[in-house]
C-alpha cells in the first residue's frame, strides 16, 4: 500500500486493550509512518468521542444502541469475546444458570446457601455504568439497571482482584472463547460517525482491522474474530 503519515486517536472500552495494542503494533509494520493512539476510558465515553469529534475511532465492548446510531455512531465489528462469570476459588457452588446468575445479580438469591453453597450473603461485583463488559452482561442475562452491586469497579482487573479476595463475591469478566460458542457473548467494535470523512491514515488503520488479514493476531490477544 501507498505509504501515510499522521496520527490515529482511538478512545474508549478498556476491554479492548489487548486486541487493540496487537492491532497497532501489527499495523505498524504496514504504515510505519503511521501513529496510532490508545487511550481506555470506557465504551459509552469512546462512542460519545467519536460522535463529539474528539477521536478519530470510538471503541466499545457492546454493542451501538438505537440512541447513538440514530446521532450517526457507525459500528465496525472487529472482534468477540465472552463474558464470564467469576467467583471465589472456595465457593462450591458449580453449574449456575443463566436464570441463576440473574438472580444472584439482582440480589433475587442473597445468601450462597439457597444454591446448595455455604452460608454466606452474596457479594456481586461489577464495573462501573458506561462500561461496556458491564452493558453486555446486563444485556446478555436480561437484568439491565436490575443488578445489586456491593462494589462497582472501573476495570476487569480490579474486578477479579475484588473476586479472589472474597469468598462470597461473584462477578464478570472478559473472557476469550476461541470458537465463539460460549452464551454470553459481546461484539469488539470500532466506531466511526456516518457522514465524517475519516483521514486517509484513520481509514487504512480500520480498513486494516476489519481485513481476513488479521484473524491470527485477534485470536492471539485474547478475542475471536468474527464471520467475514
Amino acid at each position: 500500500p501507498a505509504a501515510l503519515s499522521g496520527t490515529v486517536n482511538t478512545n474508549g472500552s478498556t476491554s479492548m486493550e489487548k486486541v487493540m495494542g496487537a492491532l497497532i503494533e501489527s499495523f505498524g509494520s504496514v504504515q510505519s509512518g503511521v501513529t496510532v493512539s490508545y487511550s481506555g476510558t470506557g465504551s459509552s465515553s469512546g462512542i460519545q468521542s467519536i460522535l463529539d469529534g474528539t477521536c478519530d475511532i470510538g471503541l466499545s465492548s457492546r454493542a451501538l444502541k438505537d440512541e447513538e446510531v440514530s446521532n450517526g455512531a457507525v459500528a465496525h465489528i472487529v472482534a468477540l469475546d465472552g463474558v464470564a462469570i467469576i467467583v471465589n476459588p472456595a465457593n462450591t457452588v458449580e453449574d449456575l444458570t443463566v436464570e441463576d446468575i440473574a438472580k444472584l445479580a439482582t440480589g433475587a438469591i442473597s445468601n450462597w446457601s439457597e444454591l446448595g453453597g455455604a452460608d454466606g450473603p452474596v457479594a456481586f461485583i461489577g464495573r462501573e455504568a458506561g462500561s461496556g463488559t458491564r452493558g453486555a452482561f446486563e444485556e446478555i442475562v436480561g437484568v439491565a439497571d436490575q443488578c445489586v452491586y456491593t462494589n462497582e469497579l472501573t476495570s476487569t482487573g480490579d474486578v477479579i482482584a475484588n473476586v479472589a479476595s472474597n469468598p462470597n463475591a461473584i462477578g464478570y469478566a472478559s473472557l476469550s472463547v476461541q470458537d465463539g460458542s460460549y452464551a454470553i457473548q459481546r461484539p469488539f467494535v470500532m466506531v466511526t460517525k456516518d457522514g465524517a470523512a475519516p483521514s486517509d491514515a484513520t481509514q487504512a488503520f480500520l480498513d486494516y482491522a476489519m481485513s481476513g488479514d488479521v484473524a491470527d493476531i485477534i485470536r492471539a490477544a485474547g478475542a475471536v474474530p468474527p464471520v467475514k
